[in-house]
């Protein structure tokens, strides 16, 4: 019989900036950088760090000596409910509110990824070895840093929060208005009443115009080329932005930075 196999250690998060699950990332040649709409955090080889879920952010690679080599776990709801069952960790209140957080220097954790790398090249795993495998990062973890149960073993939602602030800090971000919601803490018709009653503008046309304000802002003060900042702003394409930018402005951005000299 056919064994199953799931993506359990995976090459990629998800192109879409929305985080849904728990994810490890460990760097083991190069550099990762990580955004969460406030800070960046840079992680070099031999560095880590739990993306949390629920949240939103993106990364960006880049090669050191021509190499660039990562290790991404992701941690499900469901397997983290079966790890507390079977093992039952004290679990405290985590605090910190970083979308990030880094895993200290751990000695057992070079050996772990090391194991790990065969069945990582390969692409898949059986269920029942990527159970254990997983089960072993979190001994690990959580014998390091216990304080991490809090977040592991915290299945709750988001609660409703200010619609404003969260979309000044996020709009960079390419995600649904479904998931928009969900992380305010409301249902998708009440979202789109409570934008339309803070903003006068719909979620999308306002998402366009923030992030082409912004990327005014940027060429015009800041004499950053629209090359360097259109996909940090959420537009996938240079062309795209340059179209939106010039029927907002009247000119491209590119014309726009040719004037400012």
């Amino acid at each position: 019989m056919e064994e199953n196999t799931s993506r359990y250690i995976i090459d990629e998060i998800s192109k879409e900036h929305f985080i849904g699950e728990h994810y490890f990332m460990y760097v083991c040649k190069g550099i990762v950088t990580l955004y969460d709409g406030i800070e960046y955090i840079e992680l070099h080889a031999g560095e880590c760090c739990i993306a949390r879920k629920n949240r939103l952010g993106r990364y960006y690679k880049r090669k050191v000596d021509g190499e660039l080599e990562k290790v991404i776990l992701a941690l499900d709801e469901t397997f983290l409910r079966k790890f507390q069952e079977k093992y039952a960790p004290p679990v405290l209140k985590f605090t910190a509110v970083q979308t990030c957080t880094r895993i200290k220097p751990n000695e057992l954790l070079p050996s772990y990824i090391q194991s790990l790398l065969p069945y990582y090249h390969h692409g898949k795993i059986t269920d029942a070895f990527a159970h254990v495998k997983r089960e072993e990062l979190l001994i690990i973890l959580l014998q390091q840093q216990p304080e991490l149960a809090g977040l592991f073993f915290d299945y709750g939602t988001p609660q409703k929060i200010n619609i404003e602030a969260f979309m000044n800090q996020n709009y960079k971000f390419n995600v649904s208005n479904e998931r928009l919601a969900f992380l305010t803490g409301r249902s998708l018709s009440a979202f789109k009443r409570d934008f339309k009653e803070v903003f006068q503008e719909t979620p999308n046309r306002w998402l366009v115009q923030r992030r082409l304000k912004e990327a005014y802002f940027l060429i015009e003060k800041k004499f950053q080329k629209p090359s360097d900042i259109y996909y940090d702003l959420g537009f996938e394409a240079l062309s795209h932005f340059s179209f939106a930018f010039k029927k907002q402005f009247g000119l491209t951005p590119t014309e726009l930075a040719e004037k400012r000299v």
